[in-house]
């Protein structure tokens, strides 16, 4: 009996020994345990719910990283980098990306500044089933880390960590490495804004500086440039795990009344200390703002960790939605100007010679035409010249029916065009320079003597193909567009691929270092649809298929600007339009399913943070209300470690906006319905009140054009081709009309009025007449169709807001037809008589008015 109490006894003091031993967390989608030995808590088991199976993580840990230095980190340059052709990068003449590149090469960013303090936590305590507390004690600090599972998202374990420094210093406490993913398990990793790829890429130069796969050194981000703040690692099991700062821990870009963009409070990283893959938080950052700390001092904060076998995309949405609620910060958007009042106020600020800085210029014997570039480029004594958008040119003068614009503006931007080829020699069918320097009369590139393949895309194919669409029978367009092609098909490797670039002088290849991952193909596009020859067709098949190769099965993506030694930038979003394109014309699904990868990557290129509020701040001494100056929704002109969005933030040409509302109509994904509608309405802060144009970047707010007075023939560009994609699509494709060739070199944007489109099976024809529809709330945009049927209009009523809103409607037909009246105003959507003088329309809603007129 007494030997049977002392086994009982001896198996109950075992199994509470064992208990204290291990602590655990476990829903019906994770599933974690950690045991206690001698190094201390070490997590031992951990699996994700993946479609109802389990499956085990490998590689577990629990490791804490602490950095610590007694001495403020060195900001210079630790080292060099060296391109893979040789030579130091960037070139010395790359002075706007030196300064950038410097700052993201010092210690802190390479993660090697300060010491490195690994522990695991020394004590848990399993405070209730979802919640555990660890704590340890270190020679420089006392560590409390609570571990709660998320009750809304069962995916996700919601940490707050607390630090009391007992020796004085720099601090950065980086998230505990719970698992990590073997480099040859790797499926996917993006720092979003940063890189991304489904490899270690061994060129550093390529994974930091083009975000061409994923850099092998564990490397430290900005906030300044990352998206959205949800790094993540992806493995081949499908399992993804990401980690994201809880709201309100990053910088703020207009904190309160000035501008605070290049704050850095918190580091991100695919990578922990010791290089292995596992998304990483540091915070505070190593000798920024907060990090320096003294004996007594304390410091809490918050972040999640987020487990889905959904994949990578579906991660980037979780931050985006459930953590940083995009969707309240899009409801507070409120326009105070329509975005069709905007055109029609740009349409007369670009018929203004003045106002517009347009100059005709004489060259060899032939008047050419264009803008005032004041930005920089190599050789201007503030001469430059250049035009912009083409087929918004043609489109507005053709829809106004303008004669000032038909007579002073398009016959001189036509000879710009045709005297900016080149027609003899190697480079025949190529540009001479996208920019016309005035004093010396000659032709040059941005950056340097360079003649680019891409550039013979741009400034040959696509702006000549969109004038085509509306003078199809332009012998000279047609046989400059068939030199550009020629060009393009001499260049073409075996392969598909192209060069980057040409030394104007040598004729050799230059910039081998970096491949032409960018929709150089889409030329090709626009020789078939205007020239009707198969083997340009072929040639575009060719090219794209290297791209899918080379490009969007990797997440390999080159920029367009030469200034910025082609960051990433917005040619990933032509590169989506441009596979769609020529799926219409193939109809091979490759091109389709590659076109909605590539839209996915480029979400990464539009801010989804800080969420947006009503928080009164100063504005160049203007209150705004925070959600009126916010990031979110903008995109990058180049994103990356130099692009331009580090200093001046995001810009505010919406080109993506078109595009993924037709993305939103295949995938049914609602993140890029709301990111293209919150990018593009409510912007009121950055429009200029006198002119109606935007400013370019973020950070200027509202200047207007300033020195790039040739934007707003962007502007006009992608705002007709977002309005008439939100029209298709609420229309369910009873609205449609036809879109031309894509712009260069902003984004996807296309052209639209050189053909009738179709409202509810009849033929009419885009036009822009001031005052003829007047809705009396600025929410409410408006398209305009003239029916081949005559005394017929059509009136597409837009509302651009979340909320449902009433209104009333003033229609001037005078303006349509001197002395004409109204005979009956139809809706197509209901089909009855409209109540004009009080409409209502539900959120994001549509109603198509036909108009008959005496």
């Amino acid at each position: 009996m007494k030997h049977s109490i002392l086994m009982l006894g001896l198996i109950i003091a075992g199994a509470q020994a064992r208990a204290q031993s291990t602590v655990k967390l476990a829903n019906d989608h994770i599933r974690m345990a950690w045991k206690k030995n001698a190094r201390g808590w070490m997590l031992s088991s951990f699996s994700v719910n993946k479609n109802g199976t389990w499956e085990s993580l490998k590689d577990l840990s629990g490791e804490n990283t602490l950095l610590y230095s007694a001495q403020k980190p060195n900001p210079d340059a630790s080292r060099a980098f060296y391109k893979s052709t040789g030579g130091v990068f960037p070139e010395a003449n790359y002075h706007y990306q030196r300064k950038q590149w410097q700052e993201s090469t010092n210690a802190v960013s390479l993660n090697t500044a300060g010491q490195a303090i690994y522990f695991y936590f020394q004590s848990a305590k399993q405070l209730a089933k979802n919640h555990i507390r660890f704590k340890s004690e270190i020679a420089q600090a006392t560590m409390i880390s609570d571990f709660v599972l998320d009750e809304r998202f069962a995916g996700d374990i919601k940490v707050t960590q607390h630090i009391k420094i007992k020796t004085g210093g720099y601090y950065s406490l980086a998230t505990p490495t719970l698992a990590s993913i073997d480099e040859n398990q790797l499926a996917w990793a993006t720092v979003p804004g940063y890189f991304q790829g489904d490899a270690i890429q061994k060129d550093f130069v390529k994974a930091y500086a083009y975000g061409m796969g994923v850099p092998e050194l564990p490397v430290v981000y900005r906030e300044r440039c990352a998206s959205t703040l949800c790094p993540l690692v992806s493995a081949k099991n499908g399992i993804t795990i990401s980690v994201i700062p809880n709201p309100g821990l990053a910088r703020d870009p207009w904190a309160k009344d000035a501008i605070t963009q290049t704050n850095w409070f918190i580091g991100l990283s695919h990578k922990n200390r010791k290089a292995q893959l596992s998304p990483t938080l540091y915070y505070p950052v190593l000798g920024e703002e907060r990090s320096l700390m003294k004996s007594g001092d304390t410091l809490s904060y918050g972040y999640r960790y987020s487990f889905t076998g959904a994949g990578w995309f579906r991660a980037i949405n979780h931050a985006v939605y459930d953590v940083y609620r995009f969707k309240e910060s899009l409801a507070l958007r409120q326009t105070k100007q329509s975005l069709t009042n905007r055109v029609e106020k740009m349409h007369h600020y670009l018929t203004d010679p003045v106002t517009s800085m347009w100059h005709i210029e004489d060259y060899k014997g032939m008047k050419i035409g264009a803008q005032s570039y004041l930005g920089g480029v190599v050789g201007s004594d503030k001469d430059a010249m250049k035009n912009a958008d083409y087929g918004a040119m043609w489109y507005l003068a053709n829809s106004t029916g303008d004669t000032l614009l038909k007579k002073n503006v398009l016959p001189y931007a036509l000879n710009f065009k045709l005297a900016q080829q080149i027609d003899t020699g190697f480079f025949k069918g190529a540009i001479k320079g996208q920019y016309y320097l005035a004093k010396s009369k000659k032709f040059v590139e941005e950056w340097g003597e360079v003649v680019e393949p891409i550039a013979v895309t741009y400034y040959t194919m696509l702006d000549i193909g969109n004038m085509l669409l509306f003078e199809p029978g332009n012998v000279q367009l047609k046989t400059d567009l068939k030199n550009g092609a020629e060009f393009l098909l001499k260049e073409q490797k075996a392969d598909g691929s192209w060069e980057v670039a040409y030394d104007h002088a040598t004729q050799k290849e230059i910039f081998k270092d970096i491949p032409d991952t960018r929709p150089t193909f889409y030329g090709f596009i626009v020789a078939y649809r205007m020239l009707k020859d198969p083997k340009y067709l072929a040639a575009a098949r060719k090219g794209a298929d290297w791209f899918l190769k080379n490009a969007v099965e990797k997440g390999f993506y080159l920029g367009v600007c030469g200034d910025a030694r082609y960051a990433p930038d917005f040619a990933t979003g032509q590169s989506a339009q441009a596979l769609l394109d020529l799926f219409d014309l193939t109809k091979d699904l490759k091109y389709r399913n590659a076109a909605i990868d590539v839209a996915k990557v480029y979400v990464n290129s539009i801010y989804t943070h800080p969420i947006a509020g009503t928080k009164i701040k100063m504005v160049n001494g203007v209150e705004r209300q925070d959600w009126e100056i916010t990031q979110s929704g903008l995109s990058f002109e180049h994103g990356g470690i130099f692009g331009s969005a580090n200093r001046n933030g995001p810009i505010q040409l919406c080109s993506h906006a078109g595009l993924f509302i037709r993305m939103f109509q295949l995938t049914r994904e609602p993140i890029f319905a709301d990111i293209a509608r919150a990018g593009a309405i409510g912007r009121d802060a950055f429009v200029d009140q006198k002119s109606s144009v935007a400013s370019y970047y973020w950070q200027t707010m509202s200047k207007g054009a300033g020195p790039y007075p040739h934007h707003a023939w962007w502007q006009i560009g992608w705002i007709t081709d977002y309005l008439m994609a939100e029209t298709e699509m609420r229309s369910n494709g009873k609205v449609t009309f036809p879109r031309g060739f894509l712009t260069p070199k902003v984004g996807p944007h296309q052209t639209y009025g050189f053909a009738a489109g179709t409202v509810y099976g009849d033929k009419a024809s885009l036009i822009i007449t001031d005052g003829a529809v007047k809705p009396d709330k600025p929410v409410i945009d408006y398209i305009v169709a003239r029916s081949e049927k005559k005394k017929r209009y059509y009136v597409v009523l837009l509302n651009d807001r979340v909320q449902q809103t009433v209104f009333g409607l003033t229609l001037n037909p005078e303006k349509w037809e001197k002395g004409s009246t109204i005979k009956s105003v139809k809706s197509l959507q209901s089909g009855t008589a409209a109540a004009i003088n009080n409409m209502k329309l539900p959120g994001f809603g549509l109603d198509v008015l036909a108009v008959e007129l005496n």
